[in-house]
């Protein structure tokens, strides 16, 4: 008689769970190419090759995702968006 062994192994599986968020950045009537870049540049510390592709893409697309980071690191920089008169928001 043969003995058949069973073997059951545990797996560890690391998912990565929504530790990033993103700053969407939003087209609006108001605020100048010029304005949305130098902002985007001190605020968010893009490259002004960076900041006049976002603005870019918010103008014709009506958005664009920013920064992307944890919430806690994103909400000062989401405040400052606002606090210079850009339409922004955390997601």
């Amino acid at each position: 008689m043969s003995t058949i062994e069973k073997v059951q192994e545990d797996v560890l599986v690391e998912e990565q769970v929504g530790v990033n968020n993103e700053i969407v950045l939003y087209n609006d009537d108001v605020n100048t190419f010029d304005h949305v870049i130098d902002t985007l540049i001190r605020v968010c510390s893009h490259t002004s090759e960076q900041a006049e592709q976002c603005a870019i893409l918010v103008h014709y697309k009506g958005k664009c995702t920013v920064k992307t980071g944890s919430f806690d690191e994103l909400k000062p920089q989401c405040t400052q968006l606002l606090e210079a008169g850009l339409s922004a928001e955390i997601i």
